[in-house]
């Protein structure tokens, strides 16, 4: 079916609009009003919907036989809602945006919404003491006790991985975003298909992140075959599931270098640990080129920060660069930022990268121990972010989660503790 340039379909009536194995190739406008109309997919072969212009459909029902499917090549907009009986929806790197009485309804194990390549659902209400509710029957329950205001829920189909491109989850995610995201004290209901398994077989739980790369276990007080769900959480953002015998759970802490009687001392932290086995410490003179100049044991795994360090005894002169490679016990690999060190530098703060897109790293180069006040401004002069940190003379190193804001200019200020106060402009992209 092709709805030419200029053209206008509108409906009354409870009108309906059938396509047999078709396509839709929309160029003109498809704007439903709520509750006066449905367009139904169905026969047995796979159909797309694509063209120039965003549909507008008050109801879409898939009902195609088996697991044929309609793969999309424009996103598309639900006025009321998608009913599934039978076929699959397949995002194709599209979006789905559904009104906020916009409901999915139906959905099972045979007929449902995919996207292993990219795309997502997304939906967005306002949440005051939210009591299991689930927007959109997007299959994110959220109870807590405070008024997040408005929360944008936004469901996606593909597999998350860590910092190295490995590990692997199911084939789905939901980001969470509310306008109020502290002090939750919130559960979270995690639902899922058997088909969204991602041959995990193992019990599920629950693991979230800020920048899609870091992962912690949050565990699960349930966990069954078709949801987990934990409480205590005090703020929201990406979430997943996976076994704990993935690889996507080392969260690097700090990082420091600091230089003393002609050695340099490397120390770093870990947030959380799980299956691994030892870091490897790594320098370099160009950051191209590395070698291996030192081993040191992991714990294994562990829920709390640890305290790792180690002496170079013999660094070269000048600019210097390290990094430290963790090793899993099975023999996977995460890498850390790289650290520049330099004995001779005196104190500075610098960011990168700028522009940013998900987080920015700020090293901070200190001649004696102390702390730093990162500070993050948005271009009305709204504070977003405070976060203080304990600096050791060195060279230190933080991040700066930007995941969830959007497209602008930011202002980031660092105040150290004698004083010295240091504005950057950060470009989020």
């Amino acid at each position: 079916m092709k709805v030419q340039s200029g053209a206008v379909i509108s409906f009354n009536g409870g009108a309906v609009i059938t396509l047999n194995n078709m396509d839709l190739d929309n160029d003109g406008t498809i704007s439903q009003s709520p509750a006066q109309g449905s367009f139904v997919f169905n026969g047995n072969a796979d159909n797309i919907i694509s063209g120039t212009a965003t549909p507008m459909f008050d109801i879409l029902q898939i009902a195609k036989t088996g697991t044929a499917k309609i793969s999309l090549q424009q996103g598309i907009q639900i006025g009321s809602g998608i009913s599934f009986s039978s076929g699959i929806i397949d995002l194709n790197m599209q979006n789905i945006m559904l009104e906020p009485t916009a409901l999915l309804n139906g959905e099972s194990e045979y007929s449902y919404i995919t996207g292993a390549t990219g795309g997502y659902v997304q939906i967005l209400n306002t949440m005051n003491a939210p009591t299991a509710v689930n927007s959109g029957n997007l299959g994110a329950v959220i109870t807590s006790t405070q008024n997040l205001g408005l929360v944008t829920i936004r469901r996606g189909h593909q597999a998350q991985k860590n910092a190295s491109g490995t590990g692997n989850s199911i084939f789905r995610y939901y980001d969470i975003t509310p306008v109020n995201n502290t002090a939750l004290n919130a559960t979270l209901r995690f639902n899922y298909f058997d088909a969204e398994r991602n041959g995990l077989k193992k019990q599920l739980s629950l693991w979230t992140s800020s920048d899609a790369l870091h992962w912690a276990n949050l565990g699960f007080v349930s966990s069954t075959s078709s949801y987990v769900e934990q409480t205590g959480i005090n703020s929201f953002q990406r979430f997943t599931l996976t076994d704990v015998a993935n690889a996507l759970p080392l969260i690097w802490g700090s990082f420091n270098t600091k230089c003393f009687n002609s050695q340099t001392r490397i120390t770093w932290e870990t947030q959380q640990e799980q299956n691994t086995a030892s870091f490897i410490v790594r320098r370099s003179k160009d950051g191209i080129t590395w070698t291996q100049i030192a081993s040191v044991p992991a714990a294994g795994n562990s829920n709390t920060p640890l305290s790792y360090s180690y002496t170079d005894p013999q660094p070269p002169a000048g600019k210097t660069f390290y990094q430290l490679l963790q090793r899993d016990m099975d023999g996977r690999q995460t890498f850390s930022p790289v650290l520049i060190n330099q004995c001779e530098q005196n104190e500075s703060i610098k960011v990168y990268p700028n522009p940013v897109q998900n987080e920015c790293l700020v090293s901070v180069q200190a001649v004696t121990n102390g702390t730093a006040t990162m500070r993050l401004y948005d271009n009305k002069g709204s504070l977003l972010q405070q976060k203080v940190s304990g600096i050791q003379a060195g060279n230190n190193q933080f991040r700066v989660q930007m995941n969830g804001y959007a497209q602008g200019i930011y202002s980031l200020v660092i105040t150290t503790n004698d004083g010295n106060v240091t504005a950057i402009k950060l470009e989020k992209y």
